[in-house]
């Protein structure tokens, strides 16, 4: 339980996340969650498939089966940061994110 903790608190921070927002996003109350970043209890397999999802991962990689793979670059985390966020949006939501992102692209061709 403690590598996965470990991993818990690891994915969360590489995603700018804080452990009330992952909380929230899968849908747990804070303490809840708490219990299982700080080691105390583990959730059932259907938790864990959200919380994977929520962290953009996978659960062998937050249970510590396989291996983390190399450090990332700054890119690669704010590319996986972007998913995790697209993860839990709402179309319309994510309509919104597409429009200002293409946006952004925009104004920088120009």
């Amino acid at each position: 339980m403690e590598i996965f903790a470990l991993n818990l608190r690891r994915r969360a921070q590489e995603l700018g996340l804080s452990n009330a927002e992952v909380a929230r996003r899968v849908g747990l109350s804070e303490r809840r969650y708490a219990h299982y970043v700080s080691g105390r209890n583990e959730p059932d397999l259907g938790m864990l498939l959200k919380i994977a999802e929520v962290l953009n991962s996978t659960p062998n990689l937050l249970l510590g089966l396989d291996e983390q793979g190399t450090e990332k670059g700054t890119r690669a985390v704010l590319v996986e940061r972007l998913n995790a966020a697209a993860a839990v949006m709402t179309d319309d939501d994510l309509q919104a994110a597409v429009a200002q992102a293409e946006a952004v692209i925009a104004i920088r061709r120009k």
